[in-house]
């Protein structure tokens, strides 16, 4: 929480919306209102109707606070692409897909007028990824190549790449995994100096192999997506990656595939090495490889108390 309170006092709205994202699930009912109350105030201040979405969205969801009304009536006073584009995505998220649509097909019309392309290719995109999560697969790659082709005329190499990054998961999504693959690893070299674009796909890979029950291919995406991801955005996503790999290993019992990988990790990042062979040692205990007294010690290195809330996630409080 005080992380998040430093950015807010920081306005530092993206690292807000990022911490926001990530660990608002850490959050008590209390502070969750605290920070959200805080964060709201932020974002207008700012005008960043991002951020603004955000809290919206999670004083719905998580406390039963609707502040839908207020979204509205600001957006009547705005009357910008910005702050509608993101009331469409809001009504995405809560669960109104006519009136999302609708406000995504009024953008189209209005951008397309203006002559406005790149907006119009992010209205594009947007709608895909509700047709995505709809599972209307065809529809959402039509869209995606519709964004693409703009972005084409644009010259916007790096967002091309974003769009045939997700474009070759949502083929997996519809059944072609070895197609997929096939595209992901032909974007690998397009994207070799873009380090936030390695790891999602390296974190696609992960998803892939993951589905396949193939967890030591997907250990190993992860791995390259934590080091890719160092000092960046994505290092929570990455890290959230292999905390889910970690924690069903843990559900299935296979703990040796857990010890087995974790020098891996402690090596490759030296910073995270107590918690890395903390994880071991949970493993090697609940294979009764080691003794209850052990396991204890490796996680009595493990000072940082995030990193021992994710050690209890994983099923050993009482070590």
């Amino acid at each position: 929480m005080e992380e998040i309170l430093k950015a807010i006092e920081e306005k530092d709205c993206k690292k807000v919306a990022d911490l926001l994202y990530h660990r608002v699930d850490e959050l008590g009912d209390e502070e969750l209102k605290e920070v959200l109350e805080k964060a709201e105030k932020l974002a207008l201040e700012c005008r960043d109707f991002e951020l603004y979405k955000l809290t919206v969205y999670y004083f719905s969801e998580l406390l039963g606070i609707d502040k839908l009304s207020e979204f509205e009536k600001l957006v009547e006073e705005e009357d910008t692409f910005e702050i509608k584009f993101e009331l469409a995505d809001l009504y995405y998220l809560i669960g109104e897909l006519e009136k999302s649509f609708d406000l995504h097909r009024s953008l189209l019309e209005e951008e397309t007028a203006r002559g406005n392309k790149e907006n119009v290719a992010k209205v594009y995109y947007s709608m895909a990824l509700i047709h995505e999560e709809l599972q209307e697969y065809e529809k959402a790659i039509e869209l995606m190549e519709k964004a693409k082709d703009i972005y084409k005329e644009l010259g916007k190499e790096e967002e091309i790449l974003r769009i045939d990054i997700h474009r070759a998961y949502v083929v997996f999504e519809a059944g072609e995994t070895y197609e997929a693959k096939a595209m992901l690893a032909g974007l690998l070299p397009l994207a070799e100096d873009k380090k936030d674009l390695l790891v999602e796909i390296h974190l696609s890979f992960e998803e892939i192999f993951e589905e396949d029950e193939n967890y030591e291919a997907a250990l190993q995406e992860c791995l390259y997506a934590l080091v890719n991801a160092r000092g960046s955005d994505y290092e929570d996503v990455a890290f959230g990656s292999l905390m889910d790999i970690l924690w069903q290993l843990m559900l299935e019992d296979d703990f040796e595939t857990v010890y087995l990988h974790m020098d891996m990790f402690a090596r490759a990042l030296p910073e995270l090495a107590d918690f890395f062979e903390a994880v071991k040692a949970i493993a090697l205990y609940k294979d009764g490889k080691i003794e209850g007294e052990e396991a204890s010690k490796a996680l009595e290195k493990v000072k940082d108390q995030r990193l021992l809330d994710l050690l209890e996630f994983l099923g050993e409080a009482e070590l």
